[in-house]
C-alpha cells in the first residue's frame, strides 16, 4: 500500500486539517494511480522546533513536506499528476503558500513489498490480490469503515 508521510516544520495543522490531506492523498493516489483508496496510508509528524534546516539556516517558516512511497509501475504522467493533485489539495488544506509544499514519490517495486501478509501485486491486478484476504480482515475493514 502506498505510504505517504505527511511532515510539518512551524506549522501545527487542526484535526480537520490532517483529515483534509488524508482524504486528498487517498483520493489523488486511487484517482492517478488506478489503485483502491484502501491501499492508502498516511502518517503524520511535525518537526521539533530548531530541527528544520533550509540551505545551512535554521527555518522558521511553515512548510509541508510529503513524501509517498509507491508500487513501481506507474508512468511518469500518473505521477505528474499524482504531484501536482497532492500539491494543490495539501496547500488548500494546510493554508500555506504553494511555494512551502514539497510532494515527493519513490518507487518501491512489488516484489519488495510485503503488505496484509502478502508480496503486493503488480499495477492493476489489485482487484485479484484482494480476493486473497481472509473473511477476519475483510470484516476488521468493514468495522472500520473502510471499503475493501
Amino acid at each position: 500500500m502506498p505510504t505517504y508521510t505527511v511532515k510539518t516544520a512551524n506549522l501545527d495543522l487542526t484535526d480537520a486539517q490532517r483529515q483534509q490531506i488524508v482524504t486528498a492523498i487517498t483520493e489523488a493516489h486511487s484517482r492517478n494511480t488506478g489503485a483502491p483508496g484502501y491501499f492508502a496510508q498516511v502518517f503524520f509528524e511535525a518537526a521539533v522546533p530548531g530541527t528544520h534546516f533550509i540551505g545551512g539556516r535554521p527555518n522558521g517558516l511553515p512548510h509541508v513536506y510529503v513524501h509517498g512511497l509507491i508500487r513501481a509501475g506507474r508512468t511518469a504522467e500518473q505521477k505528474r499528476g499524482l504531484l501536482a493533485e497532492i500539491g494543490a489539495r495539501v496547500h488548500e488544506a494546510a493554508g500555506i503558500e504553494r511555494e512551502d509544499i514539497w510532494v515527493y514519490v519513490q518507487d518501491i517495486v512489488p516484489e519488495q513489498m510485503i503488505e496484509f501478509g502478502r508480496t503486493l501485486p503488480e499495477p492493476g491486478q489489485e482487484a485479484a490480490w484482494r480476493e486473497g484476504f481472509s473473511p477476519e480482515k475483510v470484516a476488521a475493514f468493514a468495522r472500520a469503515g473502510v471499503a475493501v
